[in-house]
């Protein structure tokens, strides 16, 4: 049996398949010395491990061995090479997940809230605390700290926010004597952190003091749709491509955006919002998700004709409006009704828009870590 055989008898056996192999192979274009050398070791191993004596085994698999390394092809930076081919081959997995499984997806505003959390900021009295807490924050909150002083008596001038290698943003805040930066997102240093053109700033004073805690990290099924379709009370992901209003306040070459959104009603259903309460068809929407909403507890605040400034949407803009969903789309709502640009805006969302369902978010690991709900 093979696992009986002394290790010295295993190596030879497979260092004469080696050989054998590589004569296959190679034939052709090694020269007739290496090849009756190679020849003449295989036939040497061979007799010695019918004879089965372990010294002459040992010293004619040495042989074969030696043989071998100089017929055989010089691997140059073979290690290189091999660590490029794992990295490769993961890269082409990833890829593949990605496009056909599980996407990653990050959710850029606070539409969803407090189902799901885009970049949110929070202003403090105190400075940050010692950098271990900082970053466990960071682990299990996604927690940014910021503490930002100003160098002299200033003021703001203006605001821009900047993209690097499409995934870190953050913002400048501009000054008439300099350029500060800070780690969020501009709508969260302008909105959370109150910083706006003419604000005064003085020497030695915090102008951002607080923290950022990043949007949750959610992967999205693109396989459960191409079985099942989509039903009322999914939260899913879809593509901007072709909704005219979207598209009209995207800047050039950018491209189509992804939105994340609960799906309120398929195409066929008729829509009416009676604050806080959402009618389907009707009735007062039973499913929980809705039901959640509706409820004005535990930081929802119910369905909304109106944005939080107080204008009316175009789509279902009074409670005595109604919206019947054409057939092949579908209207999505976000959960912070009063703070979400949804179908009440642009209108329904074409059926091959659709990416898939928000399935799990899988970082922060405190607060909506889990199956999305």
């Amino acid at each position: 049996m093979f696992f009986l055989t002394p290790g010295y008898r295993k190596e030879a056996k497979l260092v004469l398949r080696a050989a054998r192999k590589l004569l296959r192979y190679r034939r052709d274009i090694l020269p007739d010395k290496q090849i009756i050398g190679l020849r003449e070791g295989m036939t040497r191993l061979e007799v010695a491990l019918r004879t089965n004596h372990r010294e002459d085994i040992t010293l004619a698999t040495e042989k074969l061995h030696g043989q071998f390394d100089q017929a055989a092809p010089q691997q140059r930076l073979a290690g290189l090479r091999e660590n490029t081919e794992v990295i490769l081959v993961a890269l082409v997995i990833a890829l593949g997940v990605r496009s056909y499984f599980l996407q990653p997806f990050k959710i850029p505003t606070g539409s969803m809230q407090p189902t799901l959390y885009g970049v949110t900021g929070t202003r403090t009295v105190e400075p940050p605390p010692a950098w271990p807490l900082r970053v466990a924050e960071f682990i299990l909150r996604g927690r940014t700290y910021i503490d930002l002083s100003a160098e002299s008596d200033d003021s703001v001038i203006g605001l821009r926010e900047v993209t690097r290698f499409h995934f870190f943003t953050s913002t400048e805040i501009i000054t008439r004597t300099r350029t500060y930066q800070v780690s969020a997102p501009l709508n969260v240093v302008r909105t959370d952190f109150q910083i706006h053109p003419g604000r005064p700033l003085r020497g030695g004073q915090p102008i951002v003091r607080g923290y950022a805690e990043s949007g949750d990290q959610l992967f999205v099924d693109k396989v459960s749709y191409n079985f099942v379709r989509p039903k009322p009370g999914d939260v899913f992901v879809f593509r901007t491509t072709g909704i005219r209003r979207i598209e009209a306040g995207i800047p050039p070459g950018m491209g189509s955006q992804y939105y994340i959104k609960r799906l309120a009603a398929v195409g066929g259903q008729t829509l009416q919002i009676q604050p806080p309460e959402l009618y389907i068809d009707g009735i007062v929407s039973p499913l929980p998700v809705f039901r959640r909403v509706m409820s004005c507890r535990d930081g929802y605040a119910g369905y909304s004709n109106t944005s939080a400034g107080g204008g009316a949407f175009p789509i279902l803009g009074s409670p005595q409006a109604e919206y019947t969903v054409p057939h092949g789309s579908y209207f999505a709502l976000g959960d912070n009704s009063y703070h979400s640009s949804d179908s009440r805006y642009f209108g329904p969302v074409p059926e091959e828009n659709v990416v898939g369902r928000g399935l799990v978010v899988y970082w922060p690991f405190v607060g909506r870590w889990g199956l999305i709900n």
